[in-house]
């Protein structure tokens, strides 16, 4: 969108558009088009929305900020739950050579895309597309780790049903190494978070998150609210001690 000569209708649209014309005008600095992965992500984003996928991935700016994470950790294999069209996953790939990544999707139309996507951006042989629901796969990535069949992780993305937050989060944990960054998308959902009069089964899985993680002796974490052009929301993240 355009970041100058906008009109706005309402505060509320004021607020957006003024969040998203920032994104507008800062991401093309710090990522431009003439960066190797930029052509990879353009048609992961072309290539989704073609197909009928929700506009619900990570925004560039985010999804750059995991990937930044992830090469100042030096992390060398890392778990994604929700690949949606694999977005997320190619920047996290693409930023980091040395990166493999272990991606987990129940929906099959989602899967396809997803695994079409990371094929075009040349990652089919470090970015592995799991399907099933993240409640089946997880359990059994979490024995094939503890067995040694699978290196421990030091990146998770929890991008999925909202509902098991909770459960991906201490899956993710029991996989991970310590020290490891653990992210848990979308918990501030607008602000409703705080609405307790809302019973929305979403909200309800974010706040066991949040919660749980605040009591659990093996997390240090912390809720950081994010702006831009997805709107307003935040993510939970959590260093595993």
């Amino acid at each position: 969108m355009s970041t100058a000569n906008f009109k706005f209708e309402h505060p509320g649209e004021a607020r957006d558009q003024l969040w998203a014309a920032v994104d507008a005008y800062a991401f093309p600095h710090s990522h431009p088009t003439s960066r190797p992965n930029h052509k990879a992500l353009e048609h992961a984003l072309q290539a989704s929305k073609a197909a009928g996928l929700p506009d619900i991935s990570a925004s560039p700016s985010q999804a750059k900020f995991m990937a930044l994470q992830c090469r100042l950790l030096k992390v060398t294999h890392a778990l994604e739950v929700g690949t949606l069209g694999g977005y997320t996953a190619i920047w996290l790939a693409s930023e980091n050579p040395q990166l493999k990544i272990v991606t987990v999707e129940y929906d099959h139309n989602h899967v396809v895309i997803a695994r079409k996507n990371i094929e075009f951006a040349g990652l089919s042989d470090r970015v592995e597309v799991i399907e099933g629901a993240g409640a089946d796969v997880l359990p059994k990535l979490k024995e094939e780790v503890l067995a040694g069949k699978r290196e421990r992780f030091g990146f998770t993305f929890i991008d999925a049903d909202k509902q098991n937050n909770w459960n991906y989060l201490t899956w993710a944990a029991d996989m991970s190494n310590p020290g490891s960054l653990l992210c848990v998308d979308n918990v501030v959902r607008g602000g409703k978070i705080i609405d307790f009069n809302n019973t929305d089964p979403r909200l309800l899985g974010s706040r066991a998150a949040i919660e749980k993680a605040g009591k659990d002796e093996r997390f240090d974490s912390v809720v950081i609210q994010t702006v831009g052009e997805k709107s307003y929301d935040g993510a939970l993240w959590v260093v595993l001690k």
